[in-house]
């Protein structure tokens, strides 16, 4: 531990230690002081952050970040700067009650110190899309997005459509929770992202296993979200808990650079309309060491090698599938040529979950 770091965690962590409070049973996974377990990880322009790790912080509490600049001097950073300005990535400032769980988001309003542009909550969810406040301007996307944008399907994710994914290998939510929470392991106790979250699937169960500081639901589908958050307020056991729900695009994420702990994706990568963008857009806001973490579905296994093959799948997907089935080969390749390292995979049939890091 740095000087600088011990001389910011003794004059301002007792501060706020008296606002903390432990919701479950957790492990200190980075005591760096007998009276309070940090995490340490680099910060933009070379800061130190010091995070408290890993509690869940119920209520109106906030999520105390102590960082230090070179010369040793300490500050308190609000818990609204994890939020970033999908134009600028420059952080938002906020207005509203302190916090990071779901109902302290919704009362609070942000905007953009560059550009002035402003976001908020509605309906549940907070929009942080470029188009947010767009009143003449529509944009139309591709049918793999607007199919999850309709009511109906997701309405219908949890009750039925997820399910069938167990004929193709897929080992159903609770095993792959499993699975996914031994990749993240080395995360534990910092900030997920759970990309195309859909209806909260996953991010629900994140949130209960009370592993992170926080975990951020985050989908393009407004229905989507519409249902996640009804899921939320039928569950009492994630009264308080930091699980906030954000609208936004994959490839435009709004978070600065290199502040995310982990991101995990669940069976969405074949739908996104461009997966390069999306990956490289999650190892810009991963912090060094940060785990990324998706499933995904395999195409059937066949002997013809790939440069051979594969203009022959883009020719079927015009006129079949719009989605991206994958060969397990491509997968790696894209998280190395987006900056990841560390690939790592499971797979059953056409199944796969797979991981990756930033390089520290």
């Amino acid at each position: 531990m740095f000087a600088s770091e011990a001389m910011a965690c003794a004059c301002v962590i007792p501060v706020f230690a008296h606002q903390l409070q432990v919701s479950a049973p957790c492990e200190f996974v980075a005591p760096v002081t007998p009276c309070f377990p940090l995490l340490r990880s680099f910060g933009a322009n070379g800061r130190v952050r010091l995070q408290a790790a890993p509690f869940c912080l119920p209520g109106d509490s906030k999520l105390a970040i102590v960082e230090t600049d070179h010369n040793g001097k300490g500050f308190v950073m609000s818990d609204a700067e994890i939020f970033a300005c999908p134009v600028c990535f420059e952080p938002l400032i906020r207005k509203g009650p302190a916090g990071l769980n779901h109902f302290a988001i919704l009362r609070s309003g942000f905007q953009c110190p560059l550009c002035k542009k402003t976001y908020s909550s509605r309906e549940g969810f907070l929009d942080l899309t470029i188009t947010a406040a767009a009143r003449e301007y529509k944009e139309y996307f591709p049918v793999t997005t607007e199919l999850f944008r309709n009511p109906i399907v997701s309405f219908l994710y949890e009750r039925g459509w997820r399910q069938r994914f167990k004929q193709s290998g897929f080992p159903g939510p609770d095993e792959e929770f499993k699975m996914a929470q031994e990749f993240l392991r080395p995360s534990a106790g910092g900030v997920l992202l759970d990309v195309s979250c859909g209806t909260g699937l996953f991010s629900r169960r994140f949130a209960k296993s009370y592993s992170y500081s926080t975990v951020i639901a985050l989908d393009f589908s407004e229905n989507m979200l519409r249902q996640c958050y009804e899921f939320i307020k039928q569950d009492r056991s994630l009264d308080g808990v930091n699980l906030p729900l954000v609208r936004a695009d994959v490839s435009r994420l709004p978070f600065s650079s290199r502040t995310i702990d982990a991101v995990h994706s669940g069976a969405a990568l074949h739908c996104w309309p461009s997966p390069t963008a999306g990956v490289a857009e999650i190892c810009r806001i991963l912090r060094p060491g940060g785990v990324f973490v998706a499933t995904t579905f395999l195409a059937s296994s066949t002997n013809i090698p790939l440069d051979v093959l594969m203009p022959f799948q883009q020719a079927l997907r015009m006129v079949s599938s719009p989605y991206k089935f994958w060969a397990e080969s491509e997968l790696q390749d894209l998280s190395k040529s987006c900056g990841l390292v560390n690939y790592k995979m499971i797979q059953k049939g056409s199944f796969i979950m797979f991981s990756a890091s930033k390089p520290e």
